[in-house]
C-alpha cells in the first residue's frame, strides 16, 4: 500500500504542489474546473486519456495533442502541460522514460504550469523501485500498446535494454525538484490505478 502522506510531504518539500483524490472522476472534475480559457498541451499519456481530459478540456480551452490532430510543437508551446509519470517514489522523485523526447522536455521547461497526474499504481517506496517500475512495467506495456517489435513488447515481461530500432526507451528524466523553468507544478494523486 502506497504511503500517500509521505509522497505528498516529499513532493511538497521538493517544490511541487500536491492534491489527492480518491477517484479518477474527482481528479478529472478538479482539473476541468481549474483549467479554463488556457492553451493546454499533452504528450502521449494514457492516464490523461483515461481521465477523458482531452474531451473535457477542449470544450473551454485550446487543447493540443498529437493524439487529437495537434502537433508536438503546438503542445510544447502551450501555457499548461498535462502529463503523467512512469514511476513516482515516496521519497519524492518523479521518473519518466520517453522515445521522442516531447514528454520529458515538456516536464522540464517551457510552460507556465505543469500538472502531473498519477494513479497509485505508479507509486513505489523509493527511487530504485520507481526506476525499476518505469523500465520493467510501464515501458514494456507502452511498447506493446504502440505495437513495437521490441523484446519487452513481444515478451511483455521486462526491459531488455535492447538495440531495437523500434526502442521507445531513449531518454529518462528524474525530477528531483520542481524545475526552475516551470513556475507552477502540481502533482495530482489519484487513489485508483491509472495508465501504464
Amino acid at each position: 500500500m502506497a504511503d500517500i502522506n509521505k509522497l505528498r510531504k516529499n513532493l511538497e518539500k521538493n517544490g511541487f504542489h500536491t492534491v489527492y483524490f480518491d477517484s479518477a472522476r474527482e481528479a478529472a472534475d478538479y482539473l476541468d474546473g481549474k483549467l479554463d480559457g488556457r492553451t493546454i498541451g499533452m504528450g502521449g499519456s494514457v492516464t490523461i486519456q483515461e481521465l477523458g481530459l482531452m474531451e473535457r478540456l477542449s470544450g473551454h480551452n485550446t487543447f493540443y495533442s498529437h493524439w487529437s490532430g495537434g502537433t508536438l510543437d503546438q503542445a510544447a508551446g502551450a501555457e499548461v502541460y498535462l502529463c503523467s509519470v512512469n514511476g513516482a517514489a515516496e521519497t519524492g522523485e518523479l521518473i519518466n522514460i520517453d522515445g521522442t523526447g516531447n514528454r520529458v522536455a515538456a516536464t522540464l521547461y517551457g510552460h507556465k504550469e505543469l500538472y502531473l497526474v498519477i494513479g497509485v499504481n505508479k507509486i513505489a517506496p523509493d527511487y530504485d523501485q520507481a526506476l525499476w517500475r518505469s523500465r520493467n512495467i510501464a515501458a514494456p506495456k507502452n511498447a506493446k500498446r504502440l505495437n513495437r517489435k521490441t523484446p519487452c513488447a513481444v515478451n511483455a515481461d521486462r526491459c531488455y535494454d535492447c538495440d531495437s530500432p523500434e526502442r521507445i526507451c531513449r531518454g529518462l528524466t528524474v525530477l528531483w525538484r520542481r524545475p526552475n523553468g516551470i513556475p507552477y507544478a502540481e502533482v495530482v494523486i489519484v487513489g485508483e490505478d491509472l495508465g501504464l
